[in-house]
């Protein structure tokens, strides 16, 4: 599965430079270099934490297919139909998933990585969450007690996935009837916006029926604001992935009760005990508007977009090799990249210098050749 994920990536990255070129051509350009390399190292992040966390990814459900499958290897999910079935029934899943993500405290920890990124393009498609399979693999169990093949499933969960790539654009304007139906740009703008009226809504993959089903349906009226109503400030990688538990943490710390610092992490995002105000400055749409936005020079940028391209080549060498790899072995090259990724974002927002970023990555480079020789 991850040599297929290779195979998609140089799809991804010209349909990303196509929208870049449309945009710039027609005076609506939507992307920024320091946002877009960091959407972008956050896929590649993501994929990287799969690969060591397989246990989660399809290993429960493995488990699950082989002693609780009602019916294990039905001939149903073998044609058309069963394949329409499975993909539905993920999406379905998906929903609940995806939906419980904004609604629990501690998932939205995990999900808010996608929604960091204050700008809506196709590398936004990219930037995904690394830690919602730790907990997420629960929501697709049905699917394995129903029969579904661990192949099929998985295969139908990319399906999904891959679709919802093109629904991250502002260049796609209402669809009509399509709208109705299926997950659409205009559809998922409003679920990237952090508009009063557009929060928690339309939380479908490939169908916004469940949305129109369940009461979580909004239509993309005003213009949409993107990002998360706590701002993440930086481009450091990690710090994004993490940024949502320390939070919590420090919230749960300073509550008195303790019933109250275990309620935290299940209520909704923000919820706070009666008597208990609120840290930090109220959300204003306004205040929402301004991006962090630090500047590179020319040769910065050059710079980091060379940094960004080794690292995605190190990152899709790494996938492909994967399965011929220990998992000790496999650790600790991911480790490495994940070292040189930050030092990417701590460049891009002036942390470190060039001379120490090339530093990590020549140590990044000593702990490749030494898993891989």
């Amino acid at each position: 599965m991850e040599q297929l994920v290779v195979y998609i990536i140089p799809l991804f990255l010209v349909l990303i430079c196509a929208e870049l070129a449309y945009g710039y051509f027609r005076g609506r350009n939507t992307y920024r270099l320091n946002d877009a390399i960091s959407s972008l190292s956050q896929g590649l992040i993501g994929q990287l934490v799969g690969l060591v966390t397989q246990l989660f990814q399809i290993g429960f459900y493995t488990f699950a297919y082989r002693f609780v499958a009602i019916v294990p290897h039905a001939r149903f999910w073998h044609g058309a139909a069963g394949w329409i079935a499975a993909i539905l029934l993920f999406d379905f899943f998906d929903y609940w998933l995806h939906r419980m993500g904004h609604e629990n405290a501690v998932m939205w920890a995990a999900h808010a990585v996608h929604h960091q990124s204050q700008d809506f393009n196709l590398s936004t498609a990219l930037r995904q969450e690394s830690t919602v399979i730790l907990i997420g693999w629960l929501f697709y169990l049905p699917m394995a007690v129903l029969g579904v093949p661990p192949e099929q499933f998985a295969i139908a969960g990319l399906i999904v996935l891959v679709y919802q790539f093109w629904i991250h654009t502002e260049h796609v304007g209402k669809l009509g009837w399509f709208d109705k139906v299926f997950s659409s740009p205009s559809n998922h703008r409003v679920h990237h916006a952090v508009n009063d009226q557009y929060l928690d809504k339309n939380y479908g993959g490939m169908l916004v029926i469940w949305d129109r089903m369940f009461g979580t349906f909004a239509e993309e009226k005003e213009a949409c604001v993107y990002g998360t109503r706590t701002p993440l400030k930086s481009w450091d990688p990690l710090w994004a992935v993490t940024s949502g538990y320390w939070q919590l943490a420090q919230t749960a710390a300073r509550l008195p009760r303790w019933q109250d610092k275990l309620k935290l992490w299940f209520k909704p995002p923000g919820w706070l005990p009666a008597g208990v105000a609120a840290d930090g400055p109220a959300f204003s749409l306004e205040a929402a508007r301004r991006r962090y936005d630090p500047k590179l020079s020319r040769s910065a940028s050059v710079a980091a977009v060379l940094q960004f391209s080794v690292l995605l080549a190190a990152s899709a060498a790494c996938m492909w090799v994967a399965d011929d790899l220990s998992y000790a072995r496999l650790v600790e090259l991911c480790c490495a990249l994940l070292a040189a990724f930050w030092a990417l974002g701590a460049f891009m927002q002036h942390r470190v210098g060039i001379v120490a970023m090339v530093a990590i990555d020549v140590v990044a480079a000593a702990v490749a050749a030494y898993v891989l020789l």
